[in-house]
């Protein structure tokens, strides 16, 4: 039992059959061809009543019969989908049927269920018509009457119905038109009309665009080109370029001559295009035995002798026939002159040539007179004479056929030492006929060049050290003159450079130019010389020329470096001492170098060549320093010994070297602060606050005391007391090694002056700057003073200690007012009885005192 449910989607029309088994009806669809890939057709699940659950269990599958698999079945959604685009001219390749069909079957199992479905393929224009040929060709006589008619062949549309080929329309033309033709299948086609007389002879060939047109909509269309060809008939006689030839030839031409080449044309072709020459009844023997005829080529050629006396003019008749079934022809005269032959040459005589002659002959002067003739009469008896072009000389007649030939231009030997002259005479005949002669013209030397350098300005270098008598340069000139006129001199210009000649330095060859060193040259004497050199000719008068000559002297690495710091008295060992306590970085000594050759060759560098210990002493290569790379230790010797090398940059390169033996002192301090790193420890120090306030009080109280201190000390000094070997822990004050160096003398050196006192519980390390602005301090402190040794009681010691360390400080105080107040005075006190108070010296940026 069959019930039918119909479904509308687009463009899709649809009958479903619910069967229960297998299905013995068919289910249709109609679809349009080209539909894209993954486009729905319907959804077979909802019409076929299956659940869309079950399909997978049940192995929903789909089969085409006997064609290409183009559509498939989504099992999860039970929709029927596009594949592959289907193109109904593949499916359905015949025409003969409007209909076409896509069969397909699909089957379920558990239980097992098949359902047929048919998918009409509905035709779209997707097909443009297309003729078999891409050209075609008709032959038409032009005689052909016009209303012919002529089949075309038709276009072909793999399209049905109204999709086909509809029309056929044809490109405008003057003598052609179409007729659509419907035959018994409703195919359409064409025939060709002549509505107008074809002219071969106008247009030879009609092109023509045939175009099909379907009637699909947007319509569809292809063409063909149809190409016709006009056939010829014999209607057009044989015309000649000329109706009349008037034709001139030489007596005494050869046998076989060219005379005339005819050339007749008929617009015709094939057959009725070929023409062949003939003479007419009206042409005389005697010209058809002078003259031949062509009969193909229509070539006029000479058969017999022409002699202008025995006959100078013939007459001729040619006709020209073509081949066609009706021959058609056409004539022409022709008249030939026969004209004299120049057969006598011209003549020329040299009467008169003058050789040689001076290169500065003046202008318009007469060389040669020539005369000329000719036997001939008439233009073949008119002669011209003529030199060559682009020389110097002209031609000038003088009388009937007499020609002088006279100097145009200036002459130089030097540029042309002759010239070959060829006179050449020719008559007016045609062809015409010459003869010539050549006479050589030579030309007498002039000193009227100036000797040449090759260059204006010479510069040579020469290596200092060079040996005496050394080639320099060959300053070779040239003279273009001949003979005496270019023998060369060459001398030195005298110039006095520092009351020294330059002959007496230089020499030069006066034959050949080669320049030579009369001495050897310095170059830290000498560096470049400037003069020149006259090159002078043997002419009359005599001519001259000079170049400058530049002589550079090249620098060679003849000089070594020389140590100019530090200074050395006797040899090559400097002694240099340093305290111990040096820290790193710190600058030990400088070397500079001086070498007296070229900035290239004098260029230094430093290095060490021998160092005690390479990690205490670092050397810039450069400038020469000597730093310290880190503080000396307990185990570093005493002594250091450093060899300096200064190499200049010259090649080999030279050096010099400088040993410095440097000497390391012990200090009585380990290390010094720039603040006060010792606190004092005993009681007594409280007074000297007091003296210190009551020291600020008054300038003029602090004059007073330094007066009264300046004559205890002075007493104190008259008073010998038993003499005490120096203190063990005493302060050694002596300058630093010397270390050579442009900032040595300077304002930002350190000057510190300590003063260590020995006591029963400590040390007082007091430290303080000098006023900034002041030179070196040179402080003559007997080093061999030592502080009094009292046993009878510790409290005189530590007084004598408080006192001059008081008095110390107030005098200290006293310069710094005086200075501030008066202008500057600063007061030297000496002979301080203060033991072993030292001054140092340190490069640094500010200055400081300590005491």
């Amino acid at each position: 039992m069959e019930a039918f449910r119909r479904y509308v989607v687009p463009g899709v029309f649809l009958v479903l059959p619910i069967v229960q088994i297998v299905s013995t009806s068919v289910t249709p669809y109609s679809i349009p061809e080209e539909m894209k890939e993954g486009s729905v057709v319907a959804n077979l699940a909802s019409d076929l009543r299956l659940d869309v659950k079950t399909l997978n269990e049940r192995k929903m599958r789909l089969d085409i019969v006997a064609n290409k698999k183009y559509l498939d079945v989504n099992k999860e959604t039970g929709e029927l989908y596009i594949v592959e685009k289907i193109d109904r001219e593949n499916i359905c390749p015949s025409k003969s049927s409007a209909s076409c069909y896509l069969r397909l079957e699909v089957t379920l199992e558990n239980p097992l269920r098949i359902f047929n479905i048919e998918i009409e393929i509905l035709d779209m224009n997707d097909n443009a018509p297309q003729f078999r040929r891409d050209a075609i060709h008709l032959d038409i006589s032009e005689s052909t009457p016009k209303g012919d008619r002529f089949s075309l062949s038709n276009a072909v549309d793999p399209d049905v119905g109204s999709n086909s080929v509809k029309t056929y329309h044809l490109s405008e033309s003057e003598y052609f038109n179409i007729e659509v033709q419907t035959g018994r299948d409703g195919s359409k086609f064409a025939d060709l009309i002549l509505k107008k007389t074809l002219d071969r002879e106008q247009q030879a060939v009609h092109h023509l665009t045939l175009t099909a047109v379907d009637g699909g909509k947007p319509a569809r269309s292809g063409t063909a080109s149809v190409i016709v060809h006009v056939l010829d008939t014999n209607d057009n006689t044989p015309t000649f370029d000329k109706s009349i030839y008037n034709v001139k030839i030489m007596e005494n031409s050869p046998i076989g001559s060219l005379v005339l080449h005819l050339n007749a044309t008929d617009l015709d072709e094939g057959s009725n295009s070929d023409i062949t020459y003939s003479y007419s009844l009206y042409t005389s023997e005697k010209t058809q035995e002078t003259f031949h005829l062509n009969p193909t080529s229509g070539e006029i050629t000479v058969r017999g002798m022409l002699n202008y006396e025995d006959f100078n003019i013939y007459d001729m008749e040619v006709i020209a026939t073509d081949k066609g079934a009706n021959s058609l022809s056409g004539q022409c005269t022709i008249k030939i002159l026969v004209e004299d032959m120049n057969d006598n040459h011209p003549e020329l005589s040299i009467k008169s040539f003058q050789s040689p002659v001076s290169e500065d002959i003046k202008l318009d002067t007469v060389i040669a007179v020539v005369s000329v003739s000719d036997k001939d009469s008439g233009e073949n008896g008119i002669v011209d004479l003529h030199i060559p072009d682009n020389m110097p000389f002209k031609l000038r007649e003088s009388s009937d056929n007499y020609y002088e030939l006279v100097v145009s231009e200036a002459l130089d030997r030097e540029k042309v030492p002759e010239y070959d002259i060829t006179f050449t005479v020719t008559d007016r005949g045609s062809p015409p006929l010459s003869d010539n002669e050549t006479m050589t013209l030579e030309l007498l030397d002039v000193n009227d060049n100036v000797p040449q350098f090759p260059k204006s300005f010479y510069t040579i270098r020469v290596m200092e050290n060079n040996a005496p008598g050394a080639l320099l340069e060959s300053l070779s000139a040239f003279d273009p003159d001949l003979h005496e006129n270019q023998y060369l001199v060459y001398v030195i210009i005298e110039k006095e450079i520092a009351n020294t000649s330059m002959s007496m330095l230089f020499s030069i060859n006066p034959e050949d130019g080669k320049l030579y060193a009369l001495k050897t040259f310095d170059y830290e004497i000498e560096k470049e010389f400037l003069f020149h050199i006259e090159a002078r000719d043997s002419g009359s008068p005599p001519l001259s020329s000079n170049v400058s000559v530049h002589i550079i002297i090249v620098d060679q690495n003849d000089n070594a470096p020389v140590i100019v710091s530090p200074w050395r008295a006797h040899g090559s060992v400097v002694e240099e001492k340093i305290p111990r306590s040096t820290d790193k970085g710190s600058l030990v000594a400088k070397v500079i170098a001086l070498d007296t050759d070229s900035v290239h060759n004098s260029r230094i560098t430093y290095q060490f060549l021998q160092v005690t210990d390479a990690t205490l002493f670092s050397l810039d290569q450069y400038n020469g320093e000597i730093r310290t790379m880190r503080m000396f230790s307990y185990r570093d010797p005493r002594h250091q010994r450093l060899v300096v090398v200064a190499k200049d940059n010259g090649e080999p390169a030279l050096s010099a070297t400088v040993t410095i033996k440097l000497s390391t002192e012990e200090t009585a301090v380990k290390a010094y602060s720039d603040m006060t790193e010792v606190p004092l420890e005993y009681d007594i120090f409280s007074d000297l606050n007091l003296y210190l306030v009551i020291g600020l009080g008054s300038v003029s109280f602090l004059l007073l005391i330094t007066i009264l201190v300046t004559i205890v000390l002075k007493c104190q000094k008259a008073k010998p007391s038993k003499a005490a070997p120096p203190s063990r822990n005493s302060v050694i004050s002596e300058r630093n090694s010397t270390i050579a160096d442009s900032t040595l003398v300077s304002n930002d050196a350190y000057w510190y002056s300590l003063f260590l006192a020995e006591t029963r519980k400590g040390k007082l390390v007091v430290r303080q700057p000098v006023p900034k602005g002041s030179r070196y301090i040179v402080s003559s402190i007997p080093r061999g003073t030592g502080l009094t040794d009292t046993s009878d009681s510790a409290a005189s010691t530590l007084q004598v200690f408080i006192l001059n360390h008081v008095l110390l400080n107030l005098t200290y105080l006293l310069i710094f007012s005086t200075t501030y107040f008066l202008g500057g005075i600063i007061f030297y006190i000496s002979g301080l009885s203060v033991e072993h108070c030292t001054f140092k010296i340190l490069k640094t940026q500010k200055s400081q005192v300590g005491c």
